[in-house]
C-alpha cells in the first residue's frame, strides 16, 4: 500500500503550501515518523521563506533533508519531534528529534533519529537543534568560571546559548536585546537583561546573535582589553560593516565565526555530531526553556503563519507548529 503524507513546502519567496508527498517503504534500517510537533525558528527559516539565501550558500545551507532547491520551490526545516511507528524494536514507540522539515510523516535512516530523554516533554524538544547551535558556539568561545559574558541578540539562538550559560558558576551573564519585553525571558533563563544602551562592558566573551550591524559594532564596544566576539548570526544576502577602527588594534580584540555545520575544533577529535544533539536534549531537561516558544499553531495552517512570522509581524521566539488537533483542543481547554 503506497503511504502518503503531507508537508509545508515554500512555493516561491514568501508563499507557502501545503503538497501531498509520497512516503518511500522502510527498509530494514529506516524508521517511519509520525510528527508530533516541529518548530519555526525565525531567524533562519524566515530568511528562506524571503528568499534572501545568497545563491553561493545554497549547498552549504540545505538542511538535512531538505527537498526542492533555493529560492523555491523548497521544503526546509529542522526542528522535529515525532514518534517511532515502524522500526528497530528499541526505538518503536518512542519520541524522537529529527533535523526534518514539516511533514506529517516521514521515513528516515534510524541513525537520524535521537530519542527524546524520559524527563524532556516532546513539545519542549523541538528546540533541541537550536540548543544543539548553543552547545557548538560555547564549544567554540570555551568561557571560563567567572567570565564576563554578554549574549547580544535576544533571539532564539542568543536565548539558548544564555540559557546554557546560566549554569556556568561565578559567571555574569547578561542578555542584550533592542526589545525590553526579552526582559522576562532572560529572568526566566536565570541571566541578567540590559538594553544596548545600559550593557555591562569589560567581557571577557561576548556572543553575537542579533543579526545586524550595531549589534556587532556593540559586541565590540563591550568587550575588555584582548576579549573575544563569537560572531552566530547569519546575515544571508545582507553586506555588514565592522568596525575595525578606533581602539579594535589597540585593545587586540578578535571576532571569531561559529556555525553548527561542523564540530567545533575543540571537541572535533571526540565529540561527534550525533553526541552534540544527544546533549543538546539532555539540557531541555531544564523547563525553564519553556520561555522560548511563544506560540503554537495547527499544522495546516502554515501557509497563513509563516508570511507574518517571516516578516516580524508576528512576534515571535520559536513557534511550535502541532500535528494532532485533539493535543492542541486539550492544551487550549486545559
Amino acid at each position: 500500500m503506497e503511504r502518503r503524507a503531507r508537508a509545508f513546502w515554500v512555493r516561491s519567496p514568501g508563499t507557502g503550501e501545503i503538497r501531498s508527498v509520497r512516503l518511500p517503504e522502510p527498509g530494514p534500517d529506516d524508521v517511519l515518523v509520525r510528527t508530533l510537533y516541529s518548530g519555526v525558528s525565525r531567524g533562519t527559516e524566515a530568511l528562506v521563506f524571503r528568499g534572501g539565501v545568497p545563491a553561493g550558500q545554497y549547498d552549504l545551507m540545505r538542511a538535512p533533508f531538505q527537498d526542492g532547491s533555493f529560492p523555491g520551490p523548497v521544503k526546509y526545516g529542522y526542528l522535529n519531534v515525532g514518534v517511532v511507528e515502524h522500526g528497530p524494536p528499541d526505538l518503536r514507540g518512542r519520541p524522537v528529534f529529527c533535523l526534518y522539515p514539516h511533514q506529517t510523516r516521514y521515513v528516515v535512516p534510524a541513525h537520524a533519529v535521537t530519542p527524546v530523554p524520559d524527563g524532556v516533554p516532546p513539545e519542549r524538544a523541538v528546540l533541541a537543534g537550536t540548543v544543539e547551535t548553543a552547545v557548538n558556539a560555547l564549544w567554540d568561545a570555551a568561557p571560563l568560571v567567572g567570565d564576563r559574558i554578554a549574549v547580544v541578540g535576544g533571539g532564539m539562538v542568543g536565548c539558548c546559548a544564555a540559557g546554557v550559560l546560566a549554569g556556568l558558576p561565578g559567571a555574569r551573564v547578561e542578555l542584550v536585546d533592542v526589545d525590553p519585553s526579552r526582559a522576562a525571558v532572560a529572568e526566566a533563563l536565570g541571566v541578567g537583561f540590559a538594553t544596548p544602551e545600559r550593557a555591562a562592558g569589560d567581557c571577557d566573551l561576548v556572543l553575537h546573535a542579533s543579526a545586524t550591524g550595531a549589534g556587532l559594532a556593540r559586541s565590540l564596544e563591550l568587550l575588555a582589553r584582548e576579549g573575544e566576539v563569537i560572531e552566530l548570526s547569519w546575515y544571508g544576502d545582507r553586506p555588514v560593516s565592522v568596525p575595525l577602527g578606533e581602539s579594535f588594534h589597540s585593545r587586540r580584540l578578535s571576532i571569531r565565526g561559529s556555525q553548527v555545520g561542523s564540530v567545533a575544533p575543540s571537541r572535533r577529535g571526540r565529540r561527534g555530531f550525533a553526541d552534540r544533539l544527544e546533549l543538546a536534549l539532555r539540557l531541555l531537561a531544564n523547563p525553564a526553556f519553556d520561555v522560548l516558544i511563544t506560540g503554537e499553531s495547527p499544522f495546516e495552517e502554515l501557509p497563513r503563519v509563516m508570511p507574518p512570522l517571516a516578516s516580524g509581524d508576528l512576534p515571535a521566539l520559536c513557534h511550535r507548529v502541532v500535528y494532532e488537533e485533539d493535543v492542541l483542543v486539550q492544551r487550549h481547554r486545559s
